[in-house]
């Protein structure tokens, strides 16, 4: 039940006069996918050519968030959609400011990701799924996940006990089992800069 004593406050610096003065539009980039499948990878990237352009970013990542802002969060089913929903939240701020954000989530629910379409507005916000067989994630597993949750020490992890809901129509497809870095890269800028530029 909303709070009736609650009432935002409308400053008059909007993102409107603040893209005016950076001279870009503010957006949200979403990627989506296995763990293991290279979001953060990608995403940095990504950063370091926005931010190599003048463009502010920043990149909002699982393992950063978790260890701060929802280090209360277990992986249970509602306390994975409470996560999104939080990051969705942060991500709207950051919009606000006039910044291109990025997220790098599993997200495996297609309606938390909506979810979170719906509250920043379909026009800043660009899914982008980081497609990579599970097999091929669970090679790379960097960070020994899949091998916990075979053995059952890691619960609800997605692809071994808990589903991922792929993307329908993602506004960016990319496949880091056989396109390398640089391709993803260019694939993602290629459709972001005209949606950032005024």
């Amino acid at each position: 039940m909303a709070n009736t004593n609650i009432i935002p406050h409308q400053h008059k610096i909007t993102k409107q006069t603040r893209s005016k003065q950076y001279g870009f539009k503010p957006l949200l980039l979403w990627y989506t996918g296995l763990s293991g499948s290279g979001k953060s990878t990608l995403a940095g990237k990504v950063e370091e050519h926005l931010f190599n352009d003048g463009i502010a970013t920043y990149i909002l990542d699982g393992d950063n968030i978790r260890s701060g802002l929802n280090s209360d969060l277990d992986f249970s089913e509602i306390s994975r959609k409470e996560n999104i929903r939080r990051i969705g939240e942060v991500s709207k701020l950051f919009i606000d400011a006039g910044m291109v954000v990025s997220t790098a989530f599993i997200s495996p629910f297609e309606e938390d990701r909506k979810t979170v379409l719906n509250l920043v507005g379909a026009t800043t916000f660009v899914e982008i799924f980081v497609d990579c067989p599970l097999e091929v994630c669970e090679q790379r597993d960097v960070k020994g996940l899949y091998a916990k949750a075979k053995k059952g020490e890691i619960k609800n992890f997605t692809g071994i006990d808990s589903p991922f809901e792929k993307p329908k129509n993602p506004d960016v497809y990319v496949n880091t089992h056989e396109m390398n870095l640089e391709e993803c890269v260019e694939k993602v800028l290629n459709f972001i800069k005209p949606k950032i530029a005024l």
